[in-house]
């Protein structure tokens, strides 16, 4: 009797753990949709459910990392639609995490994407500019020597390598290797799984396609472009990349 009751509790905890994960995976999987497609009223749908969800009480931290994430993606978004609404978007996202942080200082995902959040924040906040970006640098630091070989802080180290270097520059180079490196990692992983947080895919695909093309490789550009759109079919920043090499 008592085996049957252990194994019971034993299949209640493993069905409880892969619900858990489903619903995580397909929660990623519409802030994702929402964000490709640059359904601008959906990600805002789904930030306002998340919210009124953390205001009830169901504020753990895989919740409370979806929706930073649903509020990364709502201000790049917003960044060209409603421009006035990036900054919140990102103060928020920059809160929920700081949440998660309490309670775990080496959570890589949640450095990663903080890093990201104050990294854009710092474009809307002038004044406050030169202190977000060193908060940046310092949660992508903490986060890279936590696990240099996570495919999304690479692939974030990358961008930002980019953004600030100039083109031919040492460190230009090393962003660009690091950005190979992700879409690497990227491409040995799962776009699909139930796991979270598991984004990234398609994103760092383009963007290596993007890079490929602005250095004159326009086979590499194509190849990686047509892996972003593989992963998500409607994601219209892939769709207008190609769409410009083709016309090339």
């Amino acid at each position: 009797m008592h085996r049957v009751r252990g194994l019971l509790v034993v299949l209640f905890s493993f069905a409880a753990a892969l619900a858990s994960g489903q619903a995580g995976g397909d929660l990623q999987a519409q802030i994702l949709y929402a964000y490709q497609t640059e359904d601008f009223n959906q990600l805002n749908n789904l930030v306002l459910n998340l919210t009124n969800q953390v205001k009830a009480g169901g504020a753990d931290a895989a919740l409370r990392y979806h929706l930073a994430h649903a509020q990364y993606r709502f201000g790049l978004l917003a960044e060209a639609k409603r421009p006035r609404d990036a900054a919140p978007a990102y103060d928020g996202c920059i809160d929920q995490l700081k949440q998660i942080l309490e309670q775990d200082v080496k959570s890589v995902e949640s450095l990663a994407l903080q890093s990201a959040c104050y990294a854009h924040l710092a474009r809307h906040k002038r004044l406050e500019a030169v202190l977000l970006r060193s908060r940046a640098e310092d949660r992508l630091g903490a986060a890279y020597a936590l696990a240099p070989r996570n495919p999304r802080v690479l692939y974030l180290t990358a961008l930002e390598g980019l953004d600030r270097s100039k083109p031919g520059s040492a460190e230009n180079k090393r962003a660009f290797e690091q950005l190979q490196l992700a879409a690497q990692l990227f491409d040995q992983s799962s776009a699909t799984r139930d796991e979270v947080p598991g984004w990234g895919h398609a994103e760092a695909y383009l963007a290596l396609g993007a890079q490929l093309q602005a250095r004159g490789d326009s086979l590499g550009a194509r190849n990686w472009i047509e892996k972003s759109l593989i992963v998500a079919p409607d994601y219209k920043s892939a769709q207008r990349q190609m769409a410009g090499l083709v016309r090339r």
